[in-house]
């Protein structure tokens, strides 16, 4: 389930899907690697090649774990999801879901800003073209994996215009890069989430959606409930239920505190 999502997700030259595996580049602290993370069964193989530096094996393997969510505990997640009747035949669908993170926090930041009112694959595209003008290249590509994602410094150097979005939303991610750039904001998921989320919320043009996807993904927020999310909605008016803000907020009461997992299981019902 989660290489569906990260595969349909994937940006152009720094991460793809391919034989079982969710493959990216990825910076480490002296090079890059391209890392390889394989679901089986009863575990998660991990594998780094580099550009001949060293493999960081425990700066890969926690971003592994954080990316799919190995610190879950799916069977006492959905026992307590289950105890409301209508969303039981989800998690009976979908046993064991999990929340996709992932592997960069500033990343998932910018990408969530670039999905602001257009399509996944919009999304995608626009990316694609950011981190071929902006990305670092890779000295050893791995497949369709080229370049690593552009580093808050160089993302914040940009001109507006070449975001290819309108002017208001190029100037929120490039004050986002900034922020990161001058370590006035943390999105590594180590700093207390409120703190982060109060941070992010004094920047325009960042609302609650982009506040509740970043908590969810980016910092760990199992409890994350994104109310003004389109999916989300369609999901509640399918299970016949009141679908205006305040009833659902009151509904997901049920599912503390894990909204976010409700989250998935009301987007798979799209699927």
């Amino acid at each position: 389930m989660l290489l569906s999502f990260l595969g349909a997700r994937a940006v152009p030259a720094i991460e793809e899907v391919r034989d079982g595996a969710y493959v990216r580049s990825v910076q480490q602290p002296d090079g890059a690697a391209v890392v390889a993370v394989t679901p089986g069964e009863d575990h998660v193989a991990v594998r780094a090649s580099t550009d001949g530096s060293r493999p960081d094996l425990e700066l890969v393997g926690g971003r592994a774990r954080r990316t799919f969510d190995l610190d879950a505990d799916p069977a006492k997640i959905d026992a307590e999801l289950s105890r409301d009747p209508l969303l039981a035949p989800l998690v009976a669908r979908l046993p064991g879901i999990r929340v996709p993170g992932t592997f960069d926090g500033f990343e998932l930041m910018v990408r969530a800003i670039f999905g602001q009112q257009v399509s996944v694959a919009g999304a995608r595209t626009s990316l694609g073209r950011l981190v071929a003008r902006a990305g670092t290249a890779l000295e050893r590509p791995s497949g369709g994996i080229t370049h690593l994602f552009p580093t808050p410094e160089r993302i914040a150097e940009l001109p507006p215009e070449s975001f290819g979005m309108p002017r208001a939303r190029a100037e929120t991610i490039r004050r986002v890069a900034e922020l990161v750039a001058r370590g006035d904001l943390d999105l590594s998921g180590e700093a207390p989430t409120y703190d982060t989320l109060g941070s992010l919320a004094e920047v325009p043009g960042i609302g609650p959606w982009t506040l509740a996807y970043v908590a969810m993904r980016a910092l760990g927020d199992h409890d994350a409930f994104m109310v003004g999310d389109l999916g989300v909605r369609k999901g509640f008016e399918a299970l016949g239920l009141d679908s205006t803000p305040k009833e659902m907020l009151a509904r997901a009461e049920l599912w503390r505190p894990w909204r976010a997992y409700a989250v998935l299981h009301l987007w798979h019902m799209h699927v």
